[in-house]
């Protein structure tokens, strides 16, 4: 039976340019000295590891590779695995990814035994971000709290991305960030939620929001002074949404959207 309650665990603090393992020491004790609680899942904001490298004018290719991450080889995701077993719960790590040539804005997914579930490219790649490789699809993967989703940042952006997760099964949608969090993203959040019906987990390293399937923010915290922060959110609330008299996803007329 799928779990319907999620404790989540928002990072929510600035990593430093280029200095993975101060990056990971800082993650490794936030975790440890600060998620006393039972956690189901610990999201990091976008390119956490690595401090958005690619953030910075002068970051070449060729720099962004040289602290980019093979997930099949790198201590620092090993220790991030080993985070993730330790403490019994899916973790999302947001980092540069890299594979043959190409460096990816990545968010790498680990169950609660510490394997690798998987990752997620991002897809919507503009300004700094075109140093990277886009992401080729919209995977939505299993867990024991059902299918969930993740978009990076600017991803949503475009409704298609959140509808597209809804439309495969996505209850949740863990959204790693570090740009715009200002009132215009608030209410854009807010209507991604509504529109697709589900949760979405917002992680900036100054902002920790969740917003719910009926446009309501279930968790909105900027404080300084708090590194991890702790949500509970109830699923079932997604499922009565969407089997309710006025379900955006279940009325929706495919037949006529096309140009």
């Amino acid at each position: 039976m799928k779990r319907t309650k999620l404790r989540l665990g928002q990072v929510k603090v600035t990593p430093a340019k280029g200095e993975l393992a101060a990056n990971f020491s800082l993650l490794e004790t936030i975790v440890r000295d600060e998620a006393s609680q039972t956690l189901d899942v610990i999201v990091t904001p976008e390119c956490f590891l690595d401090g958005y490298l690619a953030t910075e004018k002068k970051a070449s290719h060729r720099r962004l590779f040289e602290y980019a991450v093979s997930p099949g080889d790198s201590p620092y995701i090993r220790e991030v695995a080993d985070l993730a077993r330790k403490q019994k719960c899916w973790f999302l790590l947001g980092c540069m990814r890299k594979e043959k040539g190409d460096v990816f804005n990545s968010v790498l997914i680990f169950d609660r035994a510490g394997q690798l579930a998987g990752w997620y490219d991002k897809t919507h790649c503009q300004t700094h971000d075109r140093k990277f490789t886009p992401g080729k699809a919209l995977p939505v993967f299993s867990s024991d709290f059902g299918p969930f989703g993740v978009m990076v940042c600017a991803d949503r952006r475009w409704p298609e991305t959140v509808r597209t997760l809804s439309l495969k099964g996505a209850r949740v949608i863990f959204n790693p960030s570090w740009g715009m969090h200002d009132q215009r993203n608030l209410e854009m959040m807010k209507t991604r939620s509504y529109e697709s019906e589900v949760v979405i987990v917002f992680t900036h390293p100054e902002q920790a929001l969740v917003t719910g399937p009926d446009g309501e923010v279930i968790s909105f915290n900027q404080s300084r002074y708090q590194r991890l922060v702790v949500t509970e959110v109830d699923l079932t609330e997604v499922d009565r949404t969407r089997s309710g008299e006025c379900s955006h996803l279940r009325d929706r007329r495919p037949e006529i959207y096309h140009l």
